[in-house]
């Protein structure tokens, strides 16, 4: 459920400071520590098995190495989190962490992972972004076959306001400059949203599946894009005649155009992934089974290979330039996560939950 390809830093002040029994992921040491959450540390996103509710949040202490399973269970009473964990989002102190087939966002102070809220009624729910006039933006496929939605939210009450209709099947999205960029993973556009009138102000036309954007130090947004994928009329496999390949697109927001669009060379692979790093000038993308370094400043798809592997989700620590990515383990027990320097050597690898599928560096 993490990625749609037709299959299924934070600055706030820190107020006080609440500590938090771990166990070490290395068998080497098997004393506790005690650690803040808001240490220099990596949460891991772990989707759980879709249909049960066993998604969890796992938290990793770069400096010490630590590791801790499931923090929100752990600070919640042994509550558990919900049914398939996609995304989580850091905005003012707080955690929004959406739970897709649980239909909600669950909210969670940043210090202690303890429940502050959570709102309800959502229609597989993607991705959320917030704004600094109150509101929060979470996309929602709604319903297989029919446009999505963008859903805007009160951050006072956590309760819905508004519903904007976008495209088909909605992914990622960002904010930049007032404006509000939805990716249609389910057509070939892009939604701009006035976000002092939560209204739909233009429509972009992209390559097919727009889902992954990242924002670069230019103010330029980049698309990733997994082209679109058609199956055979018995739904034996794929159908490569009319499949279309993937791209790469930069988008000015200077004139609001698409400048530059990069194919990737086969339909039969999707690139996936998209990431930058903290410094804002080098992409990072997987694509048939490898990890790929793009500078901003090329003028073709780059074809520098950092790994000779991709990875089930895939982001770039903003601060060491590291690569984390995962493996689902084919959805059978635990996952695992592996560090990778910049260079591509290979620093660590652990076991965290099912299916882990994102991270979030704190």
């Amino acid at each position: 459920m993490k990625r749609f390809v037709l299959r299924g830093f934070y600055t706030a002040a820190l107020l006080f400071t609440s500590t938090f029994a771990l166990t070490s992921c290395d068998s080497s040491a098997d004393e506790e520590a005690t650690f803040s959450l808001t240490d220099n540390g990596v949460f891991i996103l772990n989707e759980g098995n879709f249909g049960t509710p066993n998604g969890s949040v796992s938290y990793y202490h770069k400096g010490t190495e630590q590791f801790e399973l499931d923090v929100f269970g752990k600070n919640n009473d042994d509550q558990l989190l919900g049914d398939v964990v996609q995304s989580m989002k850091y905005f003012d102190g707080r955690f929004f962490i959406v739970l897709n087939n649980s239909n909600k966002i669950e909210i969670v102070d940043h210090e202690t992972f303890k429940s502050e809220g959570v709102v309800q009624g959502l229609q597989q729910p993607r991705y959320f972004v917030a704004s600094t006039n109150g509101k929060g933006y979470v996309t929602e496929w709604v319903t297989y076959g029919s446009r999505g939605r963008v859903s805007v939210i009160d951050l006072a009450t956590y309760t819905v306001i508004k519903t904007i209709q976008v495209g088909f099947m909605p992914e990622q999205l960002l904010i930049s400059n007032g404006k509000l960029y939805v990716a249609n993973g389910g057509d070939n556009t892009l939604s701009v949203i006035n976000t002092a009138t939560d209204a739909v102000e233009n429509t972009l036309q992209v390559t097919n599946g727009p889902s992954e954007l990242v924002l670069d130090k230019n103010n330029q947004i980049w698309i990733l894009s997994a082209g679109k994928v058609v199956y055979k009329d018995d739904w034996s496999g794929i159908d490569y005649t009319k499949t279309t390949p993937g791209a790469l697109s930069r988008l000015s927001l200077t004139n609001m155009a698409v400048e530059a669009t990069y194919t990737v060379p086969s339909n039969q692979s999707i690139p996936k992934n998209l990431s930058i790093n903290g410094a804002g000038d080098k992409l990072y993308f997987n694509y048939q089974d490898k990890t790929y370094v793009h500078p901003i400043a090329a003028s073709a798809l780059s074809t520098t290979v950092v790994l000779n592997r991709s990875f089930y989700g895939m982001e770039v620590d903003p601060e060491t330039g590291n690569i984390f990515g995962s493996d689902e383990n084919g959805f059978s027990g635990d996952g695992t996560v592996f560090i990778y320097s910049p260079a591509g050597t290979k620093l660590k690898e652990f076991k965290a939950g099912i299916a882990p599928n994102g991270f979030v560096f704190n």
